[in-house]
């Protein structure tokens, strides 16, 4: 029997978005709304390295997780320019995006490539929030679900342990979505989840894997969306650099949460 994911995971991934001062009132505002969500409900921030110590100094004793967009595929060695994600984790950072859709097109980062970056993320303690989405031509050619399935499983036959694949977190998020405005219908995001689910259950049967949705997320559409009890959370990107519109989709999937549960009484 599948155990039910009973938490929701509201990611920040600020991109290549920040300053010092900016980081602050955002951090600050992040800390202060956290405590007022469901318990069940889990903020994180995925910064970019160079504010990673800031991070660090600001959300180590909150309830807020922080990590970060991309880990090295490689442990250590001549790749400059390169972040291990064993240096990533001595700053704490619990988690690491991998194969996000701008890193696969404009990077050209092959599946493989990402389930590499997933394993030396595993390695070092990182949970990776591995990415899988269609561009919009696959979309309209029917292929979403066969690009979704080769993405993810090349992470999947890189993990032996039935361990590690517990351990994954994968966020659907459709490139043609991304910063468009536009968002898929939610019969449609729910067609996807089920063909990742059943994937997923292929590889280790008794484990949730929580699955989160990314792509022109806002507070006007998040309420709908979240009130889905298979969506286990959001991957924030443009939204998540506003305090206000990042907390309000976060207060939507703490409403759609507590509405989840009173639903199941």
């Amino acid at each position: 029997m599948l155990k039910k994911q009973q938490s929701k995971l509201v990611v920040a991934n600020w991109k290549m978005h920040g300053c010092l001062t900016s980081n602050d009132v955002l951090l600050h505002a992040f800390t202060q709304r956290a405590v007022t969500l469901e318990p069940q409900v889990r903020l994180a921030v995925c910064v970019p390295y160079p504010y990673l110590a800031q991070a660090q100094n600001r959300l180590t004793s909150t309830s807020i997780e922080y990590g970060v967009q991309d880990v090295s595929a490689h442990t250590h060695g001549a790749y400059t320019g390169e972040v291990a994600a064993s240096m990533v984790a001595e700053f704490g950072a619990t988690l690491a995006i991998v194969g996000h859709s701008e890193r696969r097109i404009f990077h050209m980062e092959s599946s493989e490539l990402v389930a590499a970056k997933a394993q030396r993320a595993l390695e070092s303690g990182i949970t990776p929030i591995i990415c899988v989405g269609e561009t919009l031509d696959e979309r309209q050619a029917g292929k979403t679900n066969s690009i979704v399935y080769t993405q993810l499983a090349a992470v999947l036959d890189r993990l032996d342990d039935e361990a590690d694949v517990a351990r994954l977190i994968v966020a659907y998020e459709p490139f043609w979505a991304i910063g468009t405005g536009q968002i898929p219908a939610v019969q449609q995001i729910k067609q996807v989840y089920g063909a990742i689910r059943a994937q997923l259950m292929e590889k280790a049967v008794n484990i949730h894997v929580p699955l989160l949705y990314g792509g022109s997320l806002k507070p006007d559409n998040a309420l709908e969306l979240f009130s889905q009890s298979d969506i286990d959370g959001a991957l924030i990107g443009a939204a998540s650099l506003s305090a206000v519109d990042f907390l309000e989709i976060s207060a939507a999937v703490s409403i759609a949460l507590s509405e989840n549960q009173d639903d199941s009484k």
